[in-house]
């Protein structure tokens, strides 16, 4: 497709799509198991993700709902998604933002998302949040790139979750990441020494005791960017995935789409 036929704003552009090409194709472009074009598939699923359309409700000039849906599952059991996002992210640190391609300093929290009738049988009440639904938690570097995502039941605590993240943030960073700046909710001995363990020192940025309105707090205010940012993806809005790790991979397409767009506009 050349640049000129572009239909939608979210379909890739050429360049994007010579970058994206590599990381999606999974089988040949002549393999007989191929009914649709990548391409098409890939932007309607980009489409999607932005507008947040039910699979079911796809229009009519995109493939079926059906062969996007499973291609989608196939992608992101892949890690297509992952992968894409973690090497943008390196490319725009070194080359418009002149830093190290890994980073020393991380942020680590989690938004509780509401949960749909299709999300329902594995949602959690947040008693805190006064919302049934699901729990992402994210960490990203000091410039809001996503680094590692888990997805729970919105019960699940955020200190439980911290092992299995300082773990992920160590393999993707190369054993890199020295610190993590979170919020009081993070508070505590035993995940101090779970973030330890995997070499991370956690610093709790803690709120004023006197305060009127929104505070600003340093350093956690991007990872609050980087939830404003999924926030602009409709399908991000509530979990409408009936698996959890669907709903892990579409914000994983939602940070590669941002990263994108970042590197070509």
């Amino acid at each position: 497709m050349k640049e000129k036929e572009r239909r939608l704003p979210t379909d890739v552009s050429d360049e994007e799509w010579e970058f994206c090409a590599p990381y999606l194709t999974l089988m040949r472009e002549d393999a007989p198991q191929r009914e649709h074009d990548m391409r098409e598939i890939f932007n309607a699923l980009r489409w999607l993700v932005r507008t947040g359309c039910p699979w079911r409700l796809m229009p009519t000039n995109m493939p079926p709902w059906k062969a996007i849906y499973e291609q989608t599952q196939r992608w992101i059991r892949a890690g297509v998604f992952e992968a894409m996002a973690h090497d943008l992210r390196v490319l725009l640190r070194i080359l418009l933002e002149e830093r190290n391609a890994q980073p020393s300093a991380v942020i680590i929290d989690s938004r509780t998302v509401q949960s749909t009738p299709e999300s329902g049988v594995r949602a959690g009440y947040d008693g805190h949040k006064r919302r049934k639904g699901s729990k992402v938690h994210i960490a990203v570097d000091t410039l809001g790139h996503l680094l590692a995502l888990k997805v729970t039941a919105a019960n699940e605590q955020e200190r439980a979750q911290v092992a299995e993240l300082t773990q992920k943030l160590q393999e993707v960073t190369r054993q890199n990441v020295e610190i993590a700046y979170v919020d009081q909710g993070y508070t505590g001995a035993e995940v101090a020494q779970a973030a330890a363990q995997n070499g991370i020192r956690l610093e709790v940025v803690k709120l004023q005791e006197a305060k009127r309105g929104f505070v600003l707090l340093p350093r956690r205010w991007v990872v609050e960017r980087s939830f404003a940012w999924s926030a602009r993806f409709r399908r991000l809005a509530r979990d409408y995935e009936r698996l959890a790790p669907t709903f892990a991979g579409l914000h994983w397409l939602a940070f590669a789409t941002l990263l994108l767009n970042s590197l070509f506009r």
